[in-house]
């Protein structure tokens, strides 16, 4: 059990921000953090790591991390994290990017066999795709057997074909090595796909914490689906118009009479439902 309870203040382009959080987590979950840019769902990870410091308390099974007397050394903590960028040793081949963090060869080729990378091990990371980089990270940051495994968006900058490689990779790794896992993601099928559980951070505390489902599905009342998007375009049409709404990496075109188009504006927000549908998968 992970007991976090922290506050720390962010210092926005905007506006000073709180960053207050009080968490149990359980053992083996896989928890994704979700929530606009800037509501503090990195710093949160950083904190966790010992990469930056805040207020409060940090335990893991009784063995604290974070007091008002001490905080623990980053490389005293059994984490592991990935970030972004993949920050590799460019001077060294694969498999030695591995054994830089523990000197445990079996493990390495385990982990090299798991996400398909054993005959890249000789190979430089200026070689390698950004796919391929990404899945050495990860490798690496399994190093150390971490008890808690945190996940920066880590595979944000990846086209989708990878991006859904490397999500099952994650969720193989999360269950084989047991390991409790927090993620930072933006993507809806991303999250369903790896979530055990759901934290929404909006100005630097929990909104919403829950199953996947509970949190992310969005139909209300007798509504049978409910999409949200960006309204790309307004445009008229004899007497109705047409909207352009951008749903993930998908545009969809929706006629609306004079009426319904009151008050709304291109870039915001908005909500496409359909009481009346049968849908149907091809």
């Amino acid at each position: 059990m992970i007991k976090v309870d922290i506050k720390k203040e962010l210092y926005g382009s905007n506006s000073e921000m709180l960053l207050h959080v009080n968490l149990l987590i359980k053992e083996g979950e896989f928890i994704v953090l979700s929530g606009e840019s800037g509501s503090g769902k990195s710093t949160l990870l950083r904190v966790l790591a010992g990469l930056e410091d805040a207020n409060g308390t940090i335990s893991l099974h009784d063995k604290s991390w974070l007091s008002q007397k001490e905080t623990l050394a980053p490389q005293k903590r059994n984490i592991g994290f990935v970030f972004q960028d993949y920050a590799l040793f460019e001077n060294m081949n694969v498999l030695n990017n591995l054994l830089f963090i523990s000197d445990d060869k079996d493990l390495a080729l385990r982990l090299l066999d798991i996400t398909g990378l054993t005959q890249l091990q000789n190979r430089y990371p200026n070689t390698l795709s950004g796919g391929q980089k990404q899945r050495v990270s990860i490798c690496r940051a399994m190093m150390r057997k971490p008890q808690l495994l945190l996940l920066d968006e880590p595979l944000s900058a990846l086209d989708p074909k990878m991006r859904a490689k490397l999500q099952q990779e994650i969720l193989t790794l999360h269950r084989e090595f047991k390991t409790t896992t927090i993620m930072v993601s933006h993507d809806p099928s991303e999250i369903f796909k790896l979530a055990t559980r759901v934290l929404v951070l909006n100005n630097g505390k929990i909104i919403q914490d829950g199953e996947v489902k509970e949190v992310l599905l969005k139909t209300n009342g007798s509504q049978k689906f409910s999409f949200r998007g960006e309204l790309l375009e307004l445009q008229r049409v004899d007497v109705i118009f047409i909207a352009t709404v951008a749903i993930g990496q998908q545009l969809v075109e929706i006629v609306l009479s004079n009426e319904e188009t009151q008050g709304l504006k291109i870039g915001e927000m908005v909500t496409l439902s359909t009481k009346a549908f049968n849908p149907s998968l091809t």
